[in-house]
């Protein structure tokens, strides 16, 4: 008898039929039931800061506020948290025009106007500046030195000088520092591109990622770097596998984010009761293109045994990468290749080469598949992977690679989750 599985796809679903003795389980993010007013719940954040003062303290006095927030490849509802904020900082003395939005773009590409009114809201698109981060141009960034272990801080200026600055953002397992969120907002939400490549090749020096790893060298720099910049505050929020929000974190960079890291780790880490000779997961939330949807790779990895098969389905609409047209071009070396490449100079986009690094360590451990509108077979190939046109075939592909005993597991929201293999002897 066959399962029938339900994966998102984009803003569809795709249904693909798993034979029921492969099928270890469906697994996602938990569905805990959301706050049933997000404003109301913002301000109740607000009310309680962790490790910090309240925010009308800390803004008081300032000539010139900045809210960094994460930009449309996120789900947090900014449309709804920001107007509580700058409420706030009215009651705090700035006005309006005193308060600007920046972006945390990180390397991706500008949002456009269309895209900001979506995000952000007709609200706060009347009645504040809204900016998007430009980490290549060097007249907007302002130079920080290094941290204590050597990553060049280059940082938006406009931010760095502002009197006071608030990031936005939501916490979900991310492999590069453990966790999005907190101090992640600066880097690489609204630094150079020196600065973000060096803490993403930081991440690809260990052998698999940091995916859901708390205290990681990566982490370190990242808040390093956010109090270098004086990031005063964050508002953080806790999503539940439908985008919703659960609870709301304001305070100290990294007290209210270490807060908000417990609630993330219920949300979705999931215990597995075995690793999978096949991983079919889906890129959503992450599905614009291939620099977002990768994300599908390492919750994968940590639930595949070494030398099986992932199936990342996604529609990446972008393609590949929009604002790193050129990674193509180095997709098909090893890690091992790469790392020389980066320590000799020979690769400009360094951001672009940890990530290929990142990508030729998962596929060095195991095969991966692709599913994709967005995403040709020539592309696939450069990548590496092995392109389907539909999940069935891919699986069906699998199938016969791995026998008739093949155990399989599915992971509908593979970016933002942190697969737990049960100890031995229980399942």
């Amino acid at each position: 008898m066959n399962v029938k599985v339900e994966l998102p796809y984009g803003t569809g679903k795709i249904d693909v039929r798993i034979p029921e003795e492969n099928l270890i389980g469906v697994y996602s993010p938990k569905d805990i039931r959301p706050v049933p007013d997000v404003k109301r719940e913002v301000i109740r954040a607000l009310a309680n800061p962790i490790g910090s003062r309240p925010l009308r303290e800390l803004a008081r006095g300032a000539r010139r506020a900045v809210i960094v927030a994460d930009d449309n490849t996120r789900l947090t509802p900014t449309d709804r948290m920001i107007p509580v904020l700058l409420d706030e900082m009215n009651a705090a003395g700035l006005k309006d025009d005193q308060i600007t939005v920046i972006i945390a773009l990180g390397t991706h590409r500008f949002m456009t106007p269309e895209e900001i009114l979506a995000k952000f809201g007709a609200e706060v698109v009347r009645r504040v500046a809204v900016k998007n981060h430009d980490y290549k141009n060097p007249a907007g960034l302002v130079d920080l030195g290094t941290t204590p272990n050597g990553t060049h801080i280059t940082v938006n200026r406009e931010a760095y000088e502002a009197d006071f600055k608030i990031g936005v953002g939501s916490i979900v397992p991310h492999h590069i520092p453990g966790y999005a969120g907190g101090a992640k907002i600066v880097q690489p939400g609204i630094c150079g591109e020196r600065t973000t490549a060096e803490t993403h090749l930081l991440s690809v020096s260990a052998p698999r990622s940091y995916l859901g790893v708390t205290d990681n060298p990566v982490r370190e720099e990242v808040n390093a770097i956010a109090r270098r910049v004086g990031l005063n505050t964050i508002l953080n929020t806790v999503l539940n596998r439908n985008g919703e929000v659960i609870e709301a974190f304001f305070g100290d960079v990294v007290e209210a984010f270490n807060e908000g890291v417990r609630l993330s780790q219920r949300v979705y880490a999931t215990e597995i009761p075995e690793e999978a000779d096949i991983v079919l997961s889906s890129s959503h939330p992450c599905d614009i293109e291939f620099w977002q949807a990768h994300k599908t790779l390492y919750p994968s990895d940590l639930a595949v045994k070494a030398g099986g098969i992932i199936i990342v389905v996604t529609p990446c609409p972008e393609g590949v990468a929009m604002t790193h047209r050129d990674i193509l071009e180095v997709t098909h070396h090893d890690a091992c290749s790469l790392r020389e490449k980066v320590s000799c100079g020979q690769l400009q986009d360094e951001v672009a080469a940890a990530l290929a690094i990142a990508w030729a360590q998962v596929k060095e451990r195991e095969s991966v598949y692709i599913v994709s509108d967005g995403i040709g077979a020539d592309d696939a190939a450069r990548l590496g992977f092995a392109h389907y046109r539909t999940a069935q075939e891919a699986l069906d592909a699998a199938l016969r690679v791995k026998g008739a005993r093949a155990r399989v597991t599915v992971l509908t929201h593979a970016p933002d989750m942190l697969p737990v293999i049960a100890p031995k002897g229980r399942k």
